[in-house]
């Protein structure tokens, strides 16, 4: 998701943090919801007006669903809000109401930012600049502590006596700034939209207050507190360099040398602490973050003959682990695969021992068998313990081979307990369309659309499902029909509500 170098934070730490995010299309001047007389606004709005700005980063072609990226900065997120309850900074009601999902953008820049409605966007290029999970999990928590003490919805109600819609346009345009600026620009309305801009900004107060919350949420997640220390040196030293648009996060959360007097007062009484090494898993994760931000073919070649280089064996084994990922990866995506499988079986050797880099390096193992062609030798390389990634992998492999019947219902459970994991749903259709059962992939097709809120194409999906269900008399269909009946009645009356607010 590219985005914006549109000034600092516009509604959320982000709603631009996201100064340099992700990446929007240029879009229309949306219509939002009543933001209410000046008074803060309710958690319902607040997530009316998220779900409304959300919809349209999922259309985006730099939203990206990795499974092991989504995966590990989920972990790192729900250690967050688990300490976030316990210590009492989220409330039930913003508990029950907001999203707390989480959103990837290829995005090369070291951005991460919060949304109204709970929704956290991360940059593959902050992941794959920070050293240790503790670095990343600092930004996290920052961002987590402007949601919980509802410093967006209080910089949205400021404004919302004078300019209620321009607002919600002002946060699309900064998203889409960073591929149509000219565009981003209209949609801003001129020099008023700027002055507004100005008047969101996070107030140096809300600032300090995010970093202290951020900041006791660390060691009670089970991260070093160090990390959020450690992070804001390598802000120091990035702000000290001219801005060539790599840290936009540096405008939308400046630097003050009060934060940092703040940060340093908390470190342990005797000095600063020792700095925490970088695990293997934070080191494969971060290699597989700078790959998939689309770097370019001679940054990938660049990278796969690291491991050739001088000195290279007596680095430290992440430096290495990373190298050797880095190597696979984008030899697999270069289609040299002896190479990729290589460059593997080298970071095999790297990581034993390690029980979670070990699955990781299976993981991508399978992985690129299968962009080899492979699915049957990707299948064989996929680690026993299963999560999502691995849950896609075998299901894109099972789908090659013609053994959907052997995933389904491992999917079926999956999006009980996750319904709004949109790719699940959608590989879930994959598999009942080659059984042959094509009143369920309709069914799962419509879900997917309703996952992303996108519940126009949703109700167009369950309406092709009952034409289908009229002509067939399986009394399964019959079932089946029930639902698509029921799904469809509450996805009309979204829709409905989504046309009210306009």
């Amino acid at each position: 998701m590219p985005l914006a170098h549109a000034g600092r934070a516009l509604v959320a730490s982000l709603l631009i943090a996201m100064g340099a995010g992700a990446a929007l299309p240029a879009v229309a001047q949306p219509s939002l919801p009543t933001l209410g007389d000046g008074s803060a606004l309710t958690t319902g709005e607040e997530r009316r007006l998220g779900d409304r700005i959300i919809r349209e980063l999922y259309r985006d072609p730099d939203y990206i669903d990795d499974p092991v990226l989504v995966e590990y900065v989920q972990g790192l997120w729900q250690a967050l809000l688990a300490a976030a309850r316990a210590r009492g900074e989220l409330s039930p009601e913003l508990d029950e109401r907001f999203a707390w999902e989480v959103l990837l953008g290829r995005d090369r820049t070291v951005n991460a930012f919060a949304l109204p409605g709970g929704y956290l966007g991360v940059h593959l290029g902050l992941i794959g600049v920070v050293a240790t999970r503790d670095e990343l999990a600092s930004v996290l928590a920052h961002e987590l502590s402007h949601v919980t003490q509802r410093h967006i919805s209080r910089l949205i109600a400021q404004q919302s006596r004078q300019t209620p819609l321009l607002v919600g346009a002002m946060v699309l345009a900064a998203l889409a700034a960073s591929k149509n600026p000219g565009a981003a620009q209209a949609m801003m309305v001129g020099g008023q939209a700027v002055a507004i801009q100005n008047q969101l900004n996070f107030s140096r107060d809300m600032e300090r207050e995010a970093d202290r919350i951020g900041y006791g949420l660390m060691e009670p997640s089970g991260f070093a507190p160090q990390g959020f220390v450690s992070m804001f040196d390598k802000l120091q030293q990035a702000n000290r360099l001219n801005d060539n648009g790599s840290w936009p996060y540096l405008r939308s959360h400046p630097l003050t040398t009060q934060r940092m007097a703040d940060m340093q007062s908390r470190l342990p009484p005797g000095g600063a602490v020792q700095p925490v090494a970088p695990s293997l898993e934070h080191a494969m994760v971060a290699a597989r973050a700078r790959v998939l931000s689309n770097p370019g073919v001679d940054a990938l070649r660049l990278w796969i003959a690291e491991p050739q280089s001088t000195g290279f064996a007596s680095q430290p084994a992440a430096r290495r682990a990373a190298a050797w990922y880095t190597a696979a990866l984008a030899s697999s995506q270069l289609r040299d695969f002896a190479a990729a499988r290589t460059a593997q079986a080298k970071l095999d050797e790297v990581v034993r021992g390690d029980a979670v880099a070990q699955r990781q390096s299976q993981r991508l193992a399978a992985e690129i068998e299968l962009a080899a062609g492979l699915p049957e030798a990707a299948l064989q390389r996929l680690p026993q313990e299963a999560g999502r990634p691995e849950l896609v992998l075998r299901t894109q492999a099972l789908l090659r081979v013609g053994r959907p019947a052997e995933v389904t219902g491992a999917l079926q459970t999956w999006v009980v307990t996750h319904p709004h994991d949109a790719a699940a749903w959608q590989l879930l259709a994959s598999a009942w369309q080659a059984q042959g059962q094509p009143l369920r992939a309709v069914r799962a097709e419509a879900e997917s659309h309703a996952a992303r809120y996108d519940y126009a194409a949703a109700v167009d999906r369950f309406k092709a499902g009952q034409d289908l269900a009229r002509k067939s008399s399986s009394a399964a269909d019959y079932i089946e029909a029930s639902i698509i009946d029921t799904r469809l009645r509450a996805m009309e009356l979204l829709l409905k509500e989504q046309a009210a607010e306009r």
